[in-house]
């Protein structure tokens, strides 16, 4: 459970929820913000569920979460499966083991849910009752939606084979705009050369001639694999020609020595190998098959054994092989001459019937090879564009040569084994039909001997007896098969027990040592916790506690900075001093010009020097003041005197000029 917790304490510290918690605080959540968080991770699966559970009623929030869950296909843990209303209600009330399991679930699996959410908007199909459905409107409206959603359906597997088929857009448009790059450069380069040419004489005429030389390389390229491709066909139709000419010449061989019965003789061989096949071959096959699938799925079926187990079947191996070879000795001890001449033909027949089933199984190995290449080289004739070489042809040719050689003399074994066969028929007929007059003559003596029917009872025990042979043989074989697959079985258990054993005694070591750690872990867990929560209410005094320090190491920071400032400033000044001092106290003359008590001095004097000039001019303007300020006044009165003279004037030359005016008028009147 505390795994649990932790996973989901960090699922949720992570993005997209920051809920910023930690165990004791989800621990400690209210119902009604254990709700909340689960509501925001449904919500994170599936937007159309962001809201406040406040504004929600508790029946609502309930019936939302639990079809949303159910679509999920959410199954509660064993213990709340039993009751599905007590879930419900621990859903309404917020109850932490049914709320934490849901959480624990759904952080598992947010990106699958987040498709399944997104697949069921589109795919969950809207329940419409069936007299609705009777109207035409919306029984065509229906159809509609149903073909869009298999549509939808369509396009979503699409899609999700493409994501999957490793294309990608960011790399399309990657190519896509390298292209356009090669592009645009190839453009600039085309541009830079159309230039380059257009400034050489009789360029459109080499242009026109280097246009046609790239025409007439194309079309030589063309012409080139066009011969190609003729030589190919041709180098197809020889091959044709000779496999034509190799098969008309093994007709005519074959048609040499064809008669009607001959052909007949033929086709009867050929349909008593085929009713071989097919009637006795393939079944056996099959039966043992079928055989072997039931004894397996037996042993599928069965439990595992045990070592009890393991023993009553050797011991009933035992008991049947006992038996067999008390049923062998007493038909050896009974020796009948009849069964030693039976004996004879049984083995004869035996052998050929082997012989028969493995060239059987050669023909039908030598059929399937034949298939194959017959329908390898039709696909090679039908495949245009996947054209052989000549070294492959002549591979195949000399393949082919060899295969009807092997052909050739396996048709060769088979005519050899057809004619023994034919021998051993027509002596099993001959056989058989002294079989029958035999018999004719014993079952005349036995009526003259009244001891009628004696043979045919002494045969139906012989077949009955082989029939048995033939079980017990059968029964042996699947003991023994038994017997070697229960000492495999023991071997391997022992085998796997021995492996098993310091493993075992390693694990016994390792469980009592994790139950000590579980142990210590427990106790160190809950001194955690109580340290944990021991710190977290100690926090926030540190935190003001270090809020304070931090203030107060700002302000030392600034006294540090302030006071560095002040001695470097002071270091600096001391420096000058000793500078001042070295030069003031040199020999050198010249070094002492450079101090600056000499320039002040200097300065000194040239300021008094300035002072003195100065208070020399003033004394000499005090002296004089006096008289200038008469002078002064003075030339002020000169002044207004000029300017009334002038304005004197000015008025005498205006009164000259009226005058003059005047008297030339009266001088103008006595004229008259």
């Amino acid at each position: 459970m505390s795994e649990q917790l932790k996973f989901i304490v960090d699922q949720l510290n992570r993005n997209p929820f920051k809920k910023n918690l930690n165990l004791i605080t989800f621990d400690s959540l209210e119902p009604m913000q254990l709700l909340q968080i689960l509501n925001d991770v449904l919500a994170e699966i599936d937007p159309k569920h962001a809201i406040d559970i406040r504004e929600e009623m508790p029946e609502q929030t309930t019936k939302r979460m639990c079809a949303l869950l159910g679509m999920f296909k959410y199954k509660p843990p064993p213990g709340d499966q039993s009751d599905v209303s007590r879930f419900r209600q621990g859903l309404v009330t917020g109850s932490k083991p049914v709320v934490h399991p849901i959480l624990f679930w759904l952080l598992q699996k947010v990106p699958e849910l987040k498709k399944r959410a997104y697949l069921a908007r589109y795919l969950v199909k809207l329940e419409i009752p069936a007299e609705f459905l009777q109207d035409d409107v919306i029984s065509e409206t229906y159809h509609q939606y149903e073909e869009l959603v298999e549509g939808f359906k369509t396009y979503h597997k699409e899609c999700e084979q493409l994501r999957t088929s490793g294309f990608s857009t960011a790399e399309i448009r990657r190519d896509i705009s390298a292209m356009e790059e090669e592009k645009d450069q190839l453009i600039k380069l085309v541009e830079r050369l159309r230039k380059r040419v257009e400034s050489v004489s009789n360029h459109q005429r080499m242009l026109e001639q280097a246009r046609q030389l790239r025409v007439e390389k194309e079309r030589e390229e063309a012409l080139a694999h066009q011969k190609q491709e003729q030589k190919n066909q041709l180098f197809q139709a020889e091959q044709r020609l000779q496999r034509s000419q190799q098969q008309l010449k093994d007709l005519r061989q074959a048609s040499a020595d064809a008669n009607p019965e001959s052909l007949t003789k033929r086709l009867e061989e050929e349909i008593k190998i085929n009713s071989y096949m097919v009637f006795e071959k393939l079944p056996k096959e099959l039966d043992s098959m079928r055989r072997t699938v039931q004894y397996l799925e037996k042993v599928v079926s069965e439990p595992a054994m045990g070592q009890a187990d393991i023993q009553e079947l050797e011991d009933k191996i035992k008991d049947v092989d006992s038996q067999i070879n008390h049923l062998i000795e007493k038909r050896m001890m009974r020796n009948d001459p009849m069964d030693d001449k039976l004996t004879l033909y049984r083995q004869q027949a035996s052998i050929i019937i082997r012989k028969k089933e493995a060239k059987a199984e050669e023909l039908q190995e030598a059929r399937e090879e034949l298939s194959n290449t017959e329908r390898e080289l039709n696909q090679r004739g039908d495949n245009g564009g996947d054209r052989v070489n000549r070294e492959e042809m002549q591979r195949l040719v000399t393949r082919l040569r060899s295969k009807g050689t092997q052909y050739k003399k396996k048709q060769k074994e088979m005519a050899e084994l057809q004619t023994e066969f034919g021998i051993l028929q027509r002596t099993a007929d001959i056989l058989s039909k002294k079989h029958q007059s035999n018999q004719k003559k014993l079952e005349t003596l036995e009526a003259e001997r009244g001891i009628s029917g004696y043979s045919s009872t002494q045969q139906e025990l012989e077949r009955v007896s082989a029939i048995k042979s033939e079980l017990d043989e059968k029964k042996g074989r699947t003991l023994e098969d038994m017997s070697e697959m229960v000492k495999k079985l023991n071997y391997t258990i022992a085998q796997k027990k021995e492996a098993l054993s310091p493993l075992i005694k390693e694990l016994r070591s390792l469980r009592e040592q994790n139950h000590k750690v579980r142990q210590e872990y427990d106790e160190k867990k809950a001194q955690y916790e109580r340290c944990a929560a021991g710190l977290e209410s100690n926090c926030s005094k540190l935190e003001q506690d270090v809020k304070v320090l931090q203030e107060e190491t700002a302000q030392d920071e600034n006294r540090y900075h302030y006071l560095n400032s002040q001695s470097q400033i002071i270091e600096m000044q001391i420096q000058r001093a000793a500078d001042e001092m070295k030069a003031y106290v040199s020999s050198d003359p010249q070094e002492r010009k450079k101090t600056v008590r000499e320039l002040y001095m200097k300065n000194i004097a040239e300021q008094e020097l300035l002072g003195k000039k100065l208070r020399e001019k003033q004394k000499m303007v005090r002296e004089n003041h006096g008289h200038n300020m008469e002078q002064m006044k003075m030339w002020k009165d000169l002044e207004l005197l000029i300017e009334c003279k002038k304005q004197c004037f000015i008025k005498a030359q205006n009164q000259t000029s009226i005058g003059k005016v005047i008297q030339e008028g009266g001088e103008d009147r006595l004229v008259l």
